[in-house]
């Protein structure tokens, strides 16, 4: 009889661009999604919770990863034949929402949602398949009032979560002054207009120069490769390049360059009329160039922006993988998308809003050391007998009571420095012992493990006799020593 193959064990392995996280950095985001969560209610935003798999239909094509399946989307088909997929951002599935209840929610609908988004992509360093997105959008509004509110509420998000003024910029641009520009061009091939818009993107890395080789026959790269150029004549891409250095330190003076850049087109027009009415609002507010300006060179990659467009950007430098400084870059992005609803409805809805990347955002809080310290984890009520677990478990119940983080050794107790061990692992600040003896005198032993350690890494015998790390206390003054000693290293 042939020997039965063992099926093999499954490799423990997270899948290719996803992975896993831990306490702190759990701890980290829910911190940063309550931060954020209290200023976008404080705007007036509702929360929302929608479902993380929508159908692809309701989703539709807006990811560029065309050469992977369903262009980018973890997507499946269910029993009756339907397409479905995981939402790859908080935007479209919102779209189906409004359309969905309507007639039931207020006009201008204004919420805001947390989550995870999922996207078929190639992942790459730092680059995952999933990652959290915080989203706010007013639905229902279509005047840019509602825009520079969004960019006011985007800067006071990054200075509550720990992002100074002079670390950031909230820079705006309105994809109707770039049609404009299209138009003063005379591009109309919907094919050139997106190489034109993909050229722009580009300004800050290969700067005015690099943006006219591009806009012509093409240019060499860094490595040396050649990259074709879009076929434009140097008169077809001089409004290209007015619009790109049309920014000044004077406003006015940016906006006066946008019109000429634009010259006859009326969209053009509306759209640097729509920025001057941003700027003026947010003015208003006292909020200045420093935090919030008008910047020509954003464009918004995805496909959906009918107007304002912004960007916040973290201006501080760090090291790349290879020892490089250079700009911690975007950590968010938004605009309008007035025609997203009307895919549904048949009608266009105008909408606004803005998603910030949680990922990318902590990883920069992280790079300036305003996150990621050292951790401290719960009081360990170590267990000396094990029949004794109910004393251990009133121990720990009146720690919690008392709102300190503890916890009993549910380990094997029979050796007490396995113990002391794990306690070190977990980062425990404080170690509660009672043995038999203690129990019958009416004590506990206190151990300050942070300055146990200190000692024992730094002291001489003499100063570890003048500071003792152990305690004995009345067992009725267990709660009362530990927060003295959690006080004494908060």
């Amino acid at each position: 009889m042939a020997k039965v193959k063992k099926a093999p064990r499954p490799k423990a392995q997270t899948p290719k661009g996803f992975r896993d996280y831990f306490g702190t950095e759990v701890t980290e985001r829910a911190h940063m999604l309550k931060t954020i969560a209290e200023v976008y209610h404080q705007y007036g935003f509702d929360a929302l919770e929608s479902s993380a798999v929508e159908t692809v239909e309701a989703l539709g094509k807006f990811l560029p990863d065309v050469d992977r399946p369903n262009e980018g989307v973890f997507a499946w088909q269910d029993e009756d034949d339907a397409w479905m997929a995981l939402r790859y951002d908080l935007t479209a599935p919102l779209a189906r929402v409004y359309a969905q209840y309507r007639n039931d929610l207020p006009l201008p609908y204004r919420r805001y949602a947390m989550g995870p988004v999922w996207r078929n992509e190639k992942p790459g360093p730092g680059r995952y398949r999933q990652f959290y997105q915080c989203d706010a959008d007013t639905v229902g509004a279509a005047n840019v009032a509602a825009d520079a509110e969004i960019c006011a509420m985007l800067s006071d998000t990054l200075e509550r979560v720990g992002i100074p003024r002079g670390d950031y910029v909230v820079r705006v641009n309105n994809r109707k002054v770039l049609n404009g520009v299209l138009e003063a061009m005379g591009v109309t091939d919907e094919a050139q207009a997106a190489d034109v818009l993909r050229t722009i993107d580009k300004f800050d890395k290969v700067g005015e120069a690099g943006v006219r080789e591009l806009l012509g026959k093409g240019r060499l790269d860094a490595s040396g490769a050649y990259i074709d150029g879009v076929g434009l004549s140097e008169d077809q891409a001089e409004p290209v390049i007015a619009f790109l250095t049309s920014k000044d330190a004077d406003v006015a003076k940016t906006f006066a360059n946008l019109r000429d850049a634009i010259g006859s087109s009326a969209i053009g027009a509306e759209g640097v009329a729509e920025l001057e009415k941003i700027g003026n609002l947010l003015a208003a507010q006292n909020y200045g160039s420093d935090r919030i300006e008008i910047d020509p060179s954003v464009v918004r990659g995805l496909g959906y922006y009918t107007g304002p467009v912004f960007e916040a950007e973290l201006t501080f430098e760090i090291l790349d993988e290879k020892g490089r400084k250079r700009q911690f870059g975007s950590v968010s992005g938004g605009g309008r998308y007035d025609d997203l609803v009307k895919r549904f409805t048949g009608q266009a809805v105008p909408a606004t809003g803005v998603s910030i990347g949680v990922d990318r955002l902590l990883a920069a809080l992280r790079e300036k050391g305003r996150i990621g310290g050292k951790v401290t984890g719960p009081v360990v009520v170590t267990v000396m007998d094990k029949d004794r677990m109910a004393d251990y478990q009133s121990m720990v119940a009146e720690l919690r009571n008392a709102g300190i983080r503890a916890e009993v050794y549910l380990g094997n107790p029979k050796n007490f420095g396995n113990q002391l061990k794990y306690a070190d692992k977990r980062q425990s600040p404080v170690a509660v012992i009672e043995g038999g003896d203690e129990h019958a005198n009416g004590v506990v032993q206190i151990k300050d493990l942070i300055l146990g350690a200190q000692i024992a890494e730094n002291a001489t015998l003499e100063e570890w006799k003048e500071r003792p790390s152990q305690y004995e206390v009345p067992r009725g003054e267990l709660v009362a020593k530990v927060r003295e000693i959690l006080d004494l290293h908060a």
